[in-house]
């Protein structure tokens, strides 16, 4: 299956960006970050040097003794079989945080060997540097990987909706005959969330039992991650609070509650592991504000938050929720209190735009799903996971701070209407556009 990820574009402006700096792609475990830079190899370079420092340790060698850059691509040059060429060769590192050396020295590739491509990739490197190992700060350009969008899962599963969703340059209805097939394929990706390996089981197999059985792998991988690369005693600490998310967004307050990670639990036990799951990228961390101010992050309430997954796929298979439910009507969307559209949705918000969402309450009248800030403009979000799309929220928060547009994704069709932008679920790729637009 060949897919078009967005992020390849990036890529091939880095390839070719003048003073090009090595590259590190971030994304937790299987999003594709491999898969990335191999195409990468292949589109814009000669030869493709790769090296894994988990699978072979014995690397970590070159490293260790000299900041050398020309040394160290000789030695490479060996393992090789290759001479590794400055412009032609791309010189992958892969599972980088594994290597702490080899991190350091991405920054003496930028100052004295710069005519070297290099990027490297690293599943737990949030998780490396957040235990204070030193990192070539100002040396490197990050890009972050996340998984499959919609709009990338559709432009495979079906090019001929993708191009009519591109081709959308008005506020106005779409017609049934397009907008009932994209719920459909919403549907769909409900069942395989975006990890390319289950997208790609879905789309070349549609054998669901098998897409599910993918999807356990993966989440078998992530608790084998968690026994070998964090501290012991965080270990099971960890695997408590993944184990609780779909029961922490099964609730109407979806606040996250030490209380239903495990009985007693208390906010200083389980801290270090909540912060381990979210520097490896399993988890996104969503703040309360109760201040709707610029920038959004100067009024965070760090004592309140939800939690939800990196993926919607995941989580639904997390929460043990059967792909059958895609046939019973909107129940995918609704199922313990909508909670896979609000991943869904964030899962998008956090790949499309630049910052963290928040949400807004206010006191126990109202609460506001999300808080985007979009340049200076802050906008509030509504998710609705069918047609039902009253909210009394969204009034009190536009009473008291007078926005200058307000978001509800919805199954309700495209409408812009007295300041309230309704728009479908499967165009959440889209939203910067229709902001544009509205």
């Amino acid at each position: 299956m060949k897919i078009q990820r967005t992020i390849q574009q990036k890529l091939g402006l880095w390839r070719n960006t003048p003073n090009r700096k090595p590259l590190v792609l971030q994304g937790a475990r299987q999003v594709g970050k491999t898969w990335l830079l191999k195409q990468l190899g292949k589109a814009e370079f000669e030869d493709v040097a790769y090296f894994n420092f988990e699978e072979q340790p014995e690397l970590k060698q070159f490293f260790e003794n000299t900041k050398d850059v020309q040394r160290i691509v000789q030695n490479l040059s060996l393992v090789h079989g290759r001479t590794i060429v400055p412009q032609k060769t791309l010189i992958i590192f892969d599972e980088i945080q594994e290597c702490n050396d080899a991190l350091n020295t991405l920054k003496y590739f930028c100052e004295n060997a710069p005519e070297y491509a290099v990027a490297s990739a690293g599943s737990l490197l949030g998780v490396a540097m957040s235990k204070g190992q030193s990192f070539p700060v100002g040396k490197v350009t990050f890009m972050q990987v996340n998984p499959i969008s919609f709009a990338e899962f559709l432009s495979i599963d079906s090019p001929q909706l993708f191009d009519y969703l591109n081709g959308i340059d008005q506020l106005a209805p779409l017609p049934d005959i397009f907008f009932n097939p994209l719920v459909d394929k919403l549907k769909t990706y409900f069942i395989s969330g975006g990890m390319p390996e289950v997208v790609a089981t879905l789309v070349e197999t549609g054998d669901v039992q098998t897409t599910q059985q993918v999807l356990q792998d993966i989440l078998n991988a992530y608790a084998l991650d968690f026994s070998k690369h964090a501290d012991n005693k965080d270990i099971p600490k960890i695997q408590y609070i993944w184990s609780s998310i779909p029961s922490q967004l099964a609730r109407d307050n979806k606040k996250f509650l030490y209380q239903t990670v495990r009985e007693g639990a208390r906010a200083r036990d389980y801290e270090d592991a909540l912060l381990w799951l979210s520097h490896a990228g399993l988890i996104h961390r969503i703040f309360r504000n109760n201040k709707p101010g610029l920038p959004l992050s100067a009024y965070d309430d760090l004592s309140a938050f939800k939690a939800y997954l990196l993926d919607v796929g995941l989580l639904r298979r997390l929460a043990l929720l059967d792909p059958i439910a895609v046939k019973e009507g909107n129940r995918l969307f609704t199922e313990f209190k909508g909670a896979l559209t609000e991943n869904f949705v964030l899962q998008h918000l956090v790949a499309c735009f630049e910052g963290m969402p928040r949400y807004w309450t206010s006191g126990n009248q109202a609460e506001v799903d999300f808080l985007l800030q979009v340049k200076n403009d802050i906008i509030p979000i509504e998710v609705k996971a069918d047609e039902n799309v009253r909210s009394r929220s969204l009034t009190i928060y536009n009473e008291q701070y007078k926005p200058p547009v307000r978001i509800r994704y919805s199954l309700r069709n495209l409408k812009m209407d007295n300041g309230m932008l309704n728009i479908p679920l499967f165009m959440v790729d889209y939203t910067e556009k229709l902001l544009q637009l509205a």
